[in-house]
């Protein structure tokens, strides 16, 4: 790790007129440091900030620095969100990583995490080893012919799947934005993973009220059963009234380079009844657009194979 100057703001003006790389967690960013591949100069402390706070009066909103055990552990928070954030990681690092770092998590591309090996998203024009190197883990969606990369984070797919919203301030103001709309296709500039601007800094994630969310999961697998990241994974909510589908949310992680939210399969799924003929008519409409790699041909099967599955835990005992 390269020397850096570490200091810690105690209020959100200060840290946003201090120019510099701000750590909450630490649980990917010092990761990162330790290996080269960031190398900020100046650190800046966070966790002082008034950036806290759980509420489910009104939909969600949860405090940038709230740490993923704690929203996991609230009551009143949407199951498809609570097992995102348990099916991330490992304890200790839940117990340590805040929501709002988990969103802007690097990812996990090896060719990224190794400085030895080119990489577009970490030295743009360098190339991308991974679209005809080891891609098993890479992403069939929102590819291009400079990034294949998985977006890494579990909860931003439930997050997505739910119309979230964050809240972004800088020294010019505040904006919203929908979480949707703030990750970025790689597409020519794979470099630029966000919509974050210089000096900005998330101070909320929002959630609109969905009562109907209460039915909802996140289905994630992975080749070993803990602290491991997802093959693929599907967050999924639904709205049955008398056997029927009248509302739906899906989003899907680990096959894309976005969480990556599916409003084909929920369109397919609206109005339908509560079967499994239902479910895998949906399903397949989930693999439009996918690009598969030599060794990840298996990803698109297997996301409709995890849809399917997410659908039948939401209505063991209401299958007709």
């Amino acid at each position: 790790m390269r020397q850096f100057e570490l200091t810690a703001p105690t209020t959100v003006d200060d840290a946003l007129a201090t120019r510099g790389t701000f750590l909450a967690g630490g649980t990917t960013l010092v990761d990162l440091m330790k290996l080269d591949v960031l190398t900020p100069q100046q650190v800046l402390d966070i966790n002082g900030l008034p950036l806290r706070g759980i509420d489910t009066s009104d939909g969600l909103r949860f405090g940038a620095l709230e740490r993923m055990a704690d929203i996991a552990a609230h009551p009143g928070v949407y199951p498809v969100v609570s097992r995102a954030l348990l099916l991330s990681a490992s304890q200790q690092l839940r117990n340590m990583a805040s929501i709002g770092g988990n969103l802007l998590q690097r990812t996990r591309c090896t060719y990224f995490r190794d400085v030895a090996m080119p990489c577009n998203r970490r030295d743009p024009g360098s190339g991308c080893p991974a679209i005809t190197g080891a891609n098993r883990m890479h992403a069939v969606l929102g590819t291009s012919e400079h990034c294949v990369a998985t977006h890494a984070s579990d909860v931003a797919v439930a997050l997505v799947a739910l119309d979230a919203e964050i809240t972004l301030v800088s020294e010019d103001g505040e904006r919203v934005v929908a979480l949707a709309d703030f990750y970025r296709l790689p597409g020519e500039t794979p470099e630029v993973e966000n919509d974050l601007r210089p000096g900005e800094l998330i101070t909320e994630v929002r959630v609109p009220r969905l009562d109907w969310a209460s039915r909802s999961t996140y289905v994630k697998v992975r080749d070993r059963q803990s602290y491991e990241f997802a093959l693929c994974s599907a967050a999924v909510a639904l709205d049955v009234q008398d056997g029927q589908i009248t509302d739906a949310r899906v989003a899907a992680g680990g096959v894309a380079t976005v969480p990556w939210r599916l409003r084909a399969v929920e369109e397919a799924l609206r109005g339908k009844p509560v079967t499994l003929a239902s479910f895998e008519d949906a399903a397949a409409e989930a693999t439009e657009g996918v690009k598969p790699l030599a060794h990840n041909a298996f990803k698109g099967s297997l996301l409709k194979r995890t849809i399917i599955r997410a659908l039948l835990e939401l209505t063991e005992g209401e299958l007709r």
